[in-house]
């Protein structure tokens, strides 16, 4: 018999801001003790690390089907967790107003979806691909205005052509992907991810020049054409005629040249010609299938304040101190995924050596930990006392590692307090499945979130 608590746990949490009416303390634990909103109850057993016992609770607390969320959130990126997740505890743990972070934000998921509830969104990301895929989402434009922005793009004029990629592209297609990324590349400006300036486009005073320099990669563009860069990422490659490409894997992800060659081959298929402006108009509509008046009015009140910053997670030193009420992120799960070899062609795009982004993958659990507990020391910083920490990890290596064992004491070193351990487990498909994986029995296959408290 699994055991039960006799007693709720009670979450005590303090006013971040005194402006803002909210509850002394949220019984979390016993909602989820409680919870059969999908007609399953709720498991109760205990996490067994080095930091103690840690009560868990184990049942499908958000919907395992697609499309429920806003359609802001439809971009494509190798090991994203669905909005729900970081919805179920931003709607629990904060309210409007409060500053929601992610130091991994990968495709913005976290960030986004705390706009959308009307938070502050702070972020960050060691791959500079992930702020290219977040910051556009907070100013969404009108589909008429990208219209005419891509009526005056010149997609004849181009400097390179990189005979390689004829194999995802038809050549007229490969000339307008060139075309487009000059234009982008020479759009950029380098700028400061404040969110004054976020909302305004202009850079608000001088920068020492070794910081101007540092944020090149991480250059500005107008929101129009913030926009479309971001949207055209996402259309690079794919398996249908969505997509500028001939069929390959999902757009979460590039094979290389060598094995798209071999799909070809397999598939006797030739890269058709795709026409580039459609695509990305078509998928722009998509994206702003939800965004109403009341969903822009709602994300401008909070780009002004929203920060986001390129950076090593556990270097984040221009997040103030004590800013942040809540972090919902997910870490890199030790070597799971390759980043740099899945978007070696996002890269290409964007003009960047993705051997110069220094990613998170190591290969023992030790050292893993070592790289969380660095982490969650500097979350420790920027949390506000009575702040909270939702930390997805997964199982890896065939279910044999749970990583919310080892991730524990990495929060309790870190002068964090162990809450509860939420686990998601439901049934679900992932890209997993292109590879011959079946999902239930490889891969991660259910949400570990770990809460902390910092007192």
């Amino acid at each position: 018999m699994l055991p039960s608590f006799t007693q709720p746990l009670l979450l005590d949490l303090s006013p971040a801001n005194p402006g803002l009416p909210r509850p002394m303390t949220i019984d979390l634990a016993s909602e989820l003790a409680a919870f059969r909103e999908f007609g399953q109850a709720t498991r109760q057993i205990f996490t067994q690390s080095e930091a103690g016992s840690t009560p868990t609770f184990v049942n499908e607390f958000w919907t395992a089907r697609q499309r429920q969320a806003s359609s802001l959130q439809e971009v494509s990126y190798r090991a994203c967790f669905k909005p729900q997740l970081p919805r179920f505890f931003i709607e629990r743990l904060t309210q409007r107003g409060e500053v929601v972070y992610d130091p991994f934000m990968g495709r913005g998921t976290t960030p986004i979806e705390a706009a959308l509830l009307g938070r502050v969104p702070f972020g960050n990301d060691i791959n500079p691909l992930s702020l290219t895929f977040t910051r556009p989402r907070l100013r969404p434009p009108l589909l008429a205005e990208l219209a005419a922005r891509l009526a005056e793009i010149d997609l004849t004029d181009h400097d390179e052509f990189p005979e390689d990629l004829l194999v995802f592209y038809h050549p007229e297609t490969l000339r307008e992907i060139c075309a487009l990324k000059k234009y982008f590349l020479s759009a950029r400006r380098p700028a400061p991810l404040r969110g004054d300036e976020l909302a305004t486009g202009k850079l608000s005073g001088p920068l020492p020049r070794l910081k101007r320099a540092a944020l090149q990669r991480t250059a500005f563009l107008d929101p129009l054409d913030d926009w479309l860069c971001m949207v055209a990422l996402n259309r690079l490659t794919g398996h249908s005629s969505g997509f500028f490409s001939v069929y390959t894997l999902p757009p979460n992800q590039a094979v290389s040249i060598k094995a798209q060659r071999k799909i070809n081959e397999k598939r006797n298929q030739v890269p058709p010609r795709r026409l580039v402006p459609p695509i990305l108009l078509k998928k722009s509509k998509q994206l702003l299938g939800d965004v109403t008046p009341s969903v822009r009015d709602q994300l401008a009140g909070v780009a002004a304040r929203a920060q986001f910053t390129n950076t090593a997670a556990d270097r984040t030193s221009e997040l103030p101190a004590q800013s942040v009420t809540l972090v919902v992120t997910s870490p890199p799960f030790l070597d799971v995924v390759q980043y740099a070899d899945d978007n070696w062609l996002r890269c290409w795009f964007l003009g960047i050596d993705p051997k110069t982004v220094a990613l998170t993958v190591p290969k023992k659990l030790e050292v893993w930990a070592a790289a969380m507990t660095s982490v969650f020391h500097e979350l420790h910083r920027v949390l506000k006392p009575g702040g909270h920490i939702a930390f997805e990890v997964g199982e890896v290596h065939g279910g044999k590692t749970k990583l919310e064992e080892t991730v524990l004491p990495c929060g309790v070193a870190a002068g964090l307090e162990p809450v509860l351990v939420l686990v998601n487990d439901q049934t679900f498909t992932k890209t997993a499945n292109c590879w011959g994986v079946d999902n239930m029995s490889k891969g991660t296959n259910t949400n570990r979130i770990i809460l902390f408290r910092k007192r």
